[in-house]
């Protein structure tokens, strides 16, 4: 199991994309209680809250999804893939198999 997901922070007003194998609620819990500390991003809020989920085949699928997100470094494309079906199985299927 392995999904790729975005958490967005009122506090910060950004967004985050990662990947994870356990659940994304254990995921998001270690994001809010501060269980990535120091350098990490995320540590800077506690309030992240969860915009997106996308299962993946495995975990180089989301993977492939997440660098290919990152790359665009764009916050209206993660918009919009928050908003449209369409785009998120554009992405699901491109990074299939790359």
């Amino acid at each position: 199991m392995a999904s790729l997901y975005i958490i967005y922070s009122l506090q910060l007003d950004r967004y985050y994309v990662g990947i994870t194998q356990v659940t994304l609620e254990e995921r998001l819990l270690k994001h809010n209680q501060d269980k990535y500390s120091g350098k990490n991003f995320t540590a800077k809020a506690n309030d992240w809250q969860i915009r997106l989920e996308i299962q993946a085949d495995d975990y180089a699928h989301a993977r492939r999804m997440e660098i290919y997100i990152k790359r665009m470094k764009s916050r209206k494309y993660l918009e919009l893939l928050i908003a449209s079906p369409e785009e998120r199985d554009k992405l699901f299927q491109k990074c299939k198999s790359i």
